[in-house]
């Protein structure tokens, strides 16, 4: 034993202080964590908002997040029967004529919801002419829900192919190739003028390029066609449901390119089938008629 009764080899336990700075680091901590919940929280879509905060998200132009979760919480207002969502109707009318296409995009689709208001059908035949092809698009089958054959050739549309040109005389500078998948407002090429300033060539739409009309490094002039886009998959299908119901037999020849397509998913050879003989039965039907 050692002198002091401990035994050899085997020293005091010391006893540490909490290291005094230590705390503020906790409460930071925490408070980071706190802030980064309400930031979620207070982004997050299926959040539900007051009658008071969907018309102040609804004026908060300069916040796109706000304004798009307004919108889909009137959507829900709307699906459930709440009379009270037409109080926010004013609104949704001004904003289809909103410089900024993801309004009049969303707004499109939700005046669909309601196919008893006659200043949402007026609205939606307005859009149909929209520079946007997404907006044209969600306005075509919005119409449908009023009975609203006006979009039948935007619908057919969208089984063709979609021409990109050139907003500027140039040479041209891309390294995308044919069957590349791209999403909406995507980089397609750039443009380069004779004074050196470059421009933009962006998607319009998703999809897969299905041509390339000017390679890299090719000479182009303004207005004239760079590549050609295949709609991605979802329109195709929303278009031929909805030309299951308004489809002419005109339009068969360009369905039935989906029927047998290798490039197209088994949903969509099925959708196509399906659009096909509802509009035979349908020709035959009125065929009898007379």
């Amino acid at each position: 034993m050692g002198e002091n009764g401990n035994h050899p080899g085997i020293r005091p336990v010391e006893v540490r202080k909490r290291t005094p700075g230590s705390g503020p680091i906790l409460i930071l901590a925490a408070l980071f964590v706190v802030a980064t919940f309400l930031a979620w929280y207070f982004s997050w879509f299926g959040r539900e908002l007051s009658d008071a905060d969907i018309s102040k998200y609804l004026s908060d132009v300069k916040n796109p997040r706000h304004v798009q979760h307004a919108l889909l919480q009137i959507q829900q207002r709307i699906e459930r029967g709440d009379t009270g969502s037409k109080n926010w109707y004013p609104q949704l009318i001004a904003l289809s004529s909103s410089p900024e296409t993801e309004f009049r995009l969303t707004v499109a689709w939700l005046m669909g919801f309601d196919n008893n208001a006659p200043q949402f059908h007026e609205a939606l035949l307005k859009l149909l002419n929209d520079s946007e092809p997404l907006v044209r698009r969600n306005a075509a089958l919005a119409l449908l829900r009023f009975n609203d054959t006006s979009g039948h050739q935007e619908l057919v549309a969208i089984l063709a192919t979609y021409a990109v040109t050139a907003p500027a005389s140039g040479v041209v500078a891309s390294s995308l190739q044919e069957g590349a998948t791209v999403a909406r407002s995507a980089l397609l090429a750039r443009i380069q003028q004779p004074d050196g300033t470059v421009v933009q060539v962006r998607s319009p739409l998703p999809g897969r390029i299905h041509k390339v009309l000017k390679a890299n490094g090719a000479q182009v002039a303004q207005g004239e066609q760079v590549l050609s886009l295949i709609s991605d998959e979802n329109s195709i299908w929303e278009a031929l449901r909805g030309l299951a119901l308004v489809g002419s037999y005109e339009d068969v020849p360009v369905i039935n390119t989906y029927v047998n397509s290798n490039d197209v998913s088994e949903k969509i050879r099925e959708q196509a089938k399906s659009t096909v003989n509802a509009i035979e039965t349908r020709t035959r039907e009125l065929r009898y008629k007379k």
